[in-house]
């Protein structure tokens, strides 16, 4: 049975019932829109939207207004954005510290609009704000893949992991993934740094929310590794190049940021300073009580990034003032992990809700078949305004080429 809802003058099927687990885990290739391809002419362009907040005190009229003009952020990139092949959601979709149980994944409906309305197709990492006591991203993600055009999957099944772990291969155009000698040309990896509290769940002893780990779980570091090696071992032993989405940056984007940020150097704005990474907040031995700044248990994660052959860029979100790239290498001051080269960026504020200011955007990812030969990326960010600002090429010389510097605008509501 489908009921319909109306985008736009445009009906779309949306399956009444949720969909079981197994349907979570589902193929990437068995995807109705098919799997992901590069272009004919050898591209594949990603935009990538991040804290949109929907669903910001919905009680008041300027929670709803905020929701409108998210949308119209969205709309906005897209249709300045012709080329996109993929959009991926970055992390808290719904502010679910303002979520009521009864309707808080309807917010699901309303956030991919854009994406419906332009027959695109999207994945989705959670955060910290999309799990609460009122909201559980185990029904976001059923909700999200009632849509045909969802591809969030959950290839971790472990209690407590995270919902939103999984990979998506991206293929040559022409190359047909039944064939053993068709291999993906490009990975895109997801993972779920957690965060928030607990759905539905309080301290028996205190009556207190309970909070969530914030950072990606070891377990789903071991999947990483495992299934990593298994995809270069199907092909051959080749090393398939990829890119990861996480929604809270890790400590080594806060070294990075202490060792100081270059405004031509590394382009965008740095004005969350310092800057909130996975396990703040948290102590070495696991208290969450307010005595600890941070636990440190993002060093596995940071391992497997900096461990992964042809890994080129980690891309996050959480801190709505930060919108730079920079290329992470050798051991940084305070760290015990040793970076390898590879890139870390912030994409830009995405919504209306969420504290801040800044103009919103979305960052802009272009990878090409022939630049992926020596793990060259090009990425830039298109503001609401339409301007293209933080243009950059991820490639050996970032970091020391020289970038315009991105203006430090602002936006509100009228």
């Amino acid at each position: 049975m489908l009921t319909a809802l109306r985008l736009s003058g445009v009906a779309i099927g949306l399956p009444s019932s949720r969909s079981g687990l197994g349907s979570q885990t589902r193929s990437p290739e068995s995807h109705k829109f098919g799997p992901l391809r590069f272009r004919p002419d050898g591209t594949f362009h990603i935009s990538i939207f991040e804290d949109l907040h929907f669903g910001e005190n919905a009680w008041d009229d300027w929670g709803s207004q905020q929701d409108i003009y998210s949308l119209k952020v969205m709309e906005t990139v897209l249709d300045a954005e012709p080329t996109t092949d993929f959009v991926i959601l970055n992390g808290d979709l719904i502010t679910g510290d303002n979520a009521f149980c009864e309707n808080s994944t309807d917010y699901v409906d309303q956030l991919v609009r854009p994406m419906l309305q332009r027959g695109l197709t999207w994945a989705s990492v959670y955060g910290n704000h999309d799990s609460d006591f009122n909201l559980s991203t185990t029904d976001i993600l059923a909700r999200e893949i009632q849509w045909p055009n969802a591809r969030t999957a959950n290839m971790v099944l472990e209690p407590d992991t995270g919902v939103s772990n999984y990979y998506l291969p991206v293929y040559a155009r022409g190359c047909n993934p039944a064939c053993k000698s068709c291999q993906p040309a490009l990975l895109l990896w997801f993972f779920d740094s957690r965060g928030g509290f607990k759905y539905q769940h309080r301290d028996p002893t205190t009556g207190n929310l309970v909070p969530l780990p914030n950072w990606v779980d070891s377990r789903v570091v071991d999947w990483f590794k495992q299934t990593n090696d298994d995809l270069i071992r199907s092909a051959g032993g080749k090393v398939i190049p990829s890119l990861a989405f996480v929604h809270i940056p890790t400590n080594a984007s806060r070294a990075l940021q202490d060792m100081g940020i270059d405004k031509h150097r590394q382009p965008g704005i740095n004005d969350d300073k310092p800057l909130s990474q996975q396990a703040q907040g948290w102590c070495p031995d696991g208290r969450n009580d307010g005595t600890c700044g941070y636990g440190g248990q993002d060093e596995p994660f940071m391992r497997a990034i900096t461990s992964t052959p042809g890994l080129m860029a980690l891309f996050s979100g959480h801190d709505h003032g930060d919108t730079w790239c920079y290329k992470w290498e050798g051991l940084l001051p305070g760290m015990t992990v040793e970076g390898n080269g590879v890139n870390l960026c912030f994409g830009q504020h995405s919504g209306y809700g969420g504290y801040g200011s800044w103009i919103r955007g979305a960052r802009q990812v272009v990878v090409s078949l022939e630049k992926l030969e020596n793990r060259i990326i090009d990425t830039y960010i298109r503001l609401e305004s339409g301007r293209v600002v933080g243009a950059a090429t991820l490639n050996s010389t970032y970091g020391q080429d020289r970038y315009p510097a991105t203006p430090n605008d602002k936006t509100h509501l009228p």
